[in-house]
C-alpha cells in the first residue's frame, strides 16, 4: 500500500515534470534552467536532482513513459499477429489510450508540443535518436521471443524493427514540420505510412 510519504514524493516529481515541460514548450529548452524549474515549484535545485539526472531526462520523460507502454503492448499482442501487424496495432491502440498514460502529469497538448521542441533542439534530438536505437533493440528482442527465433542468428526481428522505426521517425519529422499538430494528425500520418510499407517495398512505383 502506498504511504503518505510516497504519494508526496510522486506529487513533487509530477509537479517538477509538468513545470519543466510547460517551460520548455513556452520559452525553449536552452532558455530554461534547472533553477527556473525548481523555483517555480518552490523547491531547491537539490530536490530537482533527486528526481531527474538533469533537464534532458525531464524533457524526454513523457516519451519514456509512452515507450514503456509500447513495449508492454507489443508483448501483449495476440500470438497469431504477424510481427509488423503487432507493432502497428500496439502503436495505434497506444495513441488511442494516450490520455490515460500522461494526463496525470501533463496535458496531451504539452506532450505533443515537446515533439517540436525535441526536433528543434540539437541536444534533445541527439538524445532522442540515441534512445531510439535502444528502443529498437528492445523491440527486436520482444519480436524474437514472440516468434521463437534466435535474435543472434536471425536478422528478421531487427530488419522488421528497422523498417518500423524508420517509418515512425519519418512520421514524427513530417508531423513536426506540418501545419496540423494535433494528435489526430499524428495518428493519421502514422497509419498512412505504416499501410504504405508493403506497396512501397513490393510494388512498382511507376504503375501504382
Amino acid at each position: 500500500m502506498e504511504t503518505l510519504r510516497e504519494r508526496k514524493k510522486q506529487r513533487t516529481r509530477e509537479a517538477l515534470l509538468r513545470t519543466a515541460l510547460e517551460m520548455f514548450t513556452a520559452q525553449g529548452y536552452d532558455d530554461t534552467t534547472v533553477d527556473d524549474i525548481a523555483r517555480a515549484v518552490d523547491v531547491s535545485q537539490r530536490t530537482f536532482f533527486r528526481y531527474f539526472a538533469g533537464k534532458e531526462e525531464a524533457a524526454l520523460a513523457l516519451q519514456d513513459m509512452t515507450v514503456a507502454r509500447l513495449l508492454e503492448a507489443v508483448r501483449e499482442r495476440p500470438a497469431h499477429e504477424a510481427p509488423m501487424d503487432a507493432l502497428r496495432q500496439a502503436v495505434l491502440e497506444g495513441w488511442d489510450t494516450l490520455n490515460e498514460v500522461i494526463e496525470a502529469v501533463a496535458p496531451v497538448e504539452v506532450f505533443l508540443r515537446m515533439y517540436q521542441v525535441i526536433e528543434s533542439t540539437p541536444v534533445l534530438l541527439a538524445a532522442h535518436l540515441r534512445r531510439s536505437v535502444e528502443i529498437e533493440e528492445a523491440l527486436a528482442r520482444i519480436l524474437a521471443d514472440r516468434e521463437g527465433v534466435d535474435l543472434a542468428a536471425d536478422p528478421r526481428p531487427r530488419l522488421t524493427v528497422a523498417v518500423f522505426g524508420g517509418v515512425m521517425r519519418l512520421t514524427e519529422r513530417r508531423w513536426s514540420g506540418g501545419r496540423d499538430h494535433s494528435l489526430d494528425a499524428l495518428r493519421t500520418l502514422a497509419v498512412s505510412h505504416l499501410e504504405g510499407i508493403g506497396p512501397a517495398l513490393s510494388e512498382s512505383w511507376r504503375t501504382h
